[in-house]
């Protein structure tokens, strides 16, 4: 069975008091979140070779244009 809302407990410490604080702004990050964001994970290595999300993104192009390429003119079909 659901509690209402009011009657939950507050776990929150009385030093956590959100409502001091200044400086917050609703909604900042709202589009973003609606335009949708994929995230991955890179393994150390592969960071290490492709430090910005740049540089990934032009491998990954030049991954696609060669995968086409290789579609249109398969190897031995002369």
């Amino acid at each position: 069975m659901k509690k209402e809302i009011d009657e939950l407990e507050d776990e929150l410490r009385p030093e956590y008091d959100f409502s001091k604080m200044a400086g917050g702004i609703r909604g900042k990050y709202v589009e973003r979140y609606r335009a949708g964001t994929n995230l991955v994970l890179l393994d150390p290595d592969v960071a290490q070779a492709f430090p910005t999300d740049a540089s990934v993104n032009e491998a990954l192009r030049l991954l696609i244009q060669i995968a086409q390429r290789q579609q249109h003119n398969p190897v031995g079909a002369d």
